[in-house]
């Protein structure tokens, strides 16, 4: 049963607020489930972010009317691991997507649309998505891209996974959004993890967040080195896919 006082709102991005806007408020709040109605500008959409569970995006024929609001809610749903829900033609769907990857696409509905699937869609993302189910929240550190790709294609299934590639990306993503979990590169130029971890540990917004290191030495000083810090735990990053997905599991499940 999922409490809905944990859940945030349904967000409905559009150029005007029109008759479908307010058939899809009515519906959605049929369903317990609040709605919240902003134009398509970066002003209104950055007020109520914090706040959103989903998007919904009812597109438009001028796709450049959206296009900087669209780039805005890309940035948030990168950092947040939400999805966005699109409502219109194929036409639009496809220049939209252009513009939001369809990876951070939950569904696309097409005009006129299918409001019972509509509401199934919403209603099956929020009950796998808060409460209980809510997904835990890992980010990955490491200046090698390639890596920090690798690694959130094993767990972005299992996670909500946002990737830095620098200490000061981590720091900056920490401070927009919550964290349950840091797997953190030991060595990394400018600022390296040790550095990064002091500084989450002397922040008290960060002080709690859970910390493991990534390291590619496995030779006994090296890992004492690691160990010397006191996170919950280190990797080596010869680990595999189904070992990591093992460890965090049970990480998260001994808390």
């Amino acid at each position: 049963m999922v409490d809905m006082e944990e859940v945030g709102s349904i967000i409905i991005v559009g150029v005007t607020e029109g008759f479908l806007t307010k058939g899809l408020q009515t519906k959605i709040d049929e369903r317990g489930l609040r709605t919240q109605f902003v134009h398509a500008t970066i002003k209104e959409i950055e007020y109520v972010h914090e706040s959103a569970e989903l998007f919904v995006i009812l597109m438009s024929d001028n796709v450049k009317a959206m296009t900087e609001s669209l780039v805005y809610i890309k940035d948030i749903l990168q950092d947040s691991d939400k999805k966005v829900i699109m409502i219109g033609e194929q036409d639009q769907f496809y220049e939209y997507k252009k513009i939001i990857p369809e990876t951070m696409i939950l569904e696309w509905f097409k005009r006129p649309m299918d409001m019972n699937a509509f509401l199934k869609c919403l209603q099956d993302y929020v009950k796998n998505n808060t409460g209980a189910n809510k997904k835990k929240n890992i980010l990955i550190v490491d200046d090698d891209i390639a890596y920090v790709r690798l690694v959130y294609e094993w767990l972005k299934n299992d996670y909500h996974v946002g990737m830095a590639t620098s200490g000061i990306q981590a720091i900056s993503w920490l401070a927009r959004n919550k964290a349950d979990l840091v797997l953190l590169d030991y060595e990394m130029p400018v600022v390296n993890g040790p550095q990064v971890y002091e500084m989450l540990k002397s922040d008290g917004e960060t002080d709690s967040i859970p910390v493991m290191f990534l390291t590619g030495k496995g030779d006994k000083e090296s890992v004492m080195s690691v160990v010397s810090l006191n996170p919950v735990d280190y990797l080596l990053k010869t680990i595999e896919k189904n070992e990591l997905l093992e460890k965090l599991a049970i990480y998260f499940k001994t808390r």
